[in-house]
């Protein structure tokens, strides 16, 4: 049985190309990660799917928020039960409280711009 490759979850993804979630897809894709967007709207971002609901399972490797923390509420339970490896907090994403908590878990949290990351090869 072959396992799933480790997939990017940006959460915040929208369809406008002037929004970072938008830039930050698009980036990704172009360094070959595996995504998974998720949106308040459905639609596409070149050939990424952005999805209205978060996955029950899946292997999630990294989290890029691009939501601020009133909105990350309703996701960070199941983000802490998908046991990624690290969650980005992007700017304006800054979340003290699901940070503290996500570290106690042992998840990593990173706060940068996942374009940044990308572009001198930190990511």
């Amino acid at each position: 049985m072959q396992s799933t490759p480790p997939v990017t979850l940006v959460l915040g993804a929208s369809e406008k190309p002037e929004r970072y979630s938008n830039k930050a897809v698009k980036r990704l894709q172009a360094h070959g990660h595996s995504i998974m967007a998720v949106g308040a709207k459905s639609g596409n971002i070149g050939a990424t799917r952005i999805e209205k609901q978060l996955p029950d399972q899946l292997n999630i490797d990294t989290v890029t928020l691009y939501l601020n923390p009133k909105r990350q509420a309703e996701y960070e339970e199941i983000l802490l039960q998908l046991k990624p490896r690290r969650i980005i907090f992007n700017p304006g994403t800054e979340n003290y409280s699901f940070a503290r908590e996500a570290e106690n878990q042992g998840i990593e949290v990173i706060e940068a711009c996942t374009l940044v990351l990308l572009s001198i090869g930190e990511y």
